[in-house]
């Protein structure tokens, strides 16, 4: 699969760049994508939400009224969770949400989702996207030429450029990875994917 390559004007060079098959080019699968994503997320969650139960809470542990006699229900502490101020029954704790999946999953679901935004002619390839100075106005005008500013857009870049991502970085639309950590979260986020074009050999070579 050919795409055409364009400069940071959004003009044609007249260049093309072939897109490997293998991962621009395959049978899709949704379920692996959906794992993926749901691992990326998980991943990403702290897990540090806590209550406490009525061992934590603080408060006396003497015994409210004898146990038998008194016709009501029997009572251990003031910390019992039917009192006000006692502790919370069943609430959250801490703990880890991370789960695995295989690599051979993983490096599907890339594919996977890198496959639909070729289907769906969401792929542009930069010659180059150097910039001499960190400003904000160079991502929007790139947005503006290629005429993608209502959309959001992943930048794949060859290798860590922090003029780009610092440029990026007030954009809540705007998005920008090295090709080697490419995430399947990342392609599904975006509208757009805009890989500079020695991207393009990194990434294949990393994901392979």
């Amino acid at each position: 699969m050919k795409v055409a390559v364009y400069n940071k004007s959004g003009e044609d060079t007249g260049k093309q760049i072939e897109l490997n098959d293998n991962f621009f080019a395959i049978e899709p699968n949704d379920h692996a994508i959906y794992l993926d994503c749901k691992q990326y997320m998980a991943n990403n969650r702290q897990g540090t939400h806590c209550t406490k139960h009525r061992g934590l809470v603080s408060g006396s542990t003497r015994k409210l009224r004898k146990q038998k006699g008194n016709g009501g229900a029997r009572v251990g502490s003031i910390k019992n969770p039917l009192f006000r101020g006692g502790g919370r029954i069943f609430g959250p704790e801490p703990r880890v949400y991370n789960f695995k999946l295989n690599k051979k999953l993983k490096q599907l679901a890339r594919k996977s989702a890198l496959t639909y935004r070729a289907i769906e002619n969401k792929i542009f390839v930069v010659d180059s996207l150097n910039y001499e100075e960190i400003k904000t106005k160079n991502i929007i005008a790139l947005q503006n030429n290629f005429k993608i500013n209502d959309k959001k857009v992943l930048i794949v870049l060859e290798s860590q450029n922090n003029v780009v991502y610092l440029s990026s970085r007030n954009l809540q639309d705007v998005k920008v990875v090295r090709a080697c950590d490419l995430a399947t979260y990342d392609v599904m986020w975006s509208s757009i994917l805009m890989f500079e074009e020695n991207a393009i050999n990194v990434f294949n070579n990393n994901l392979e």
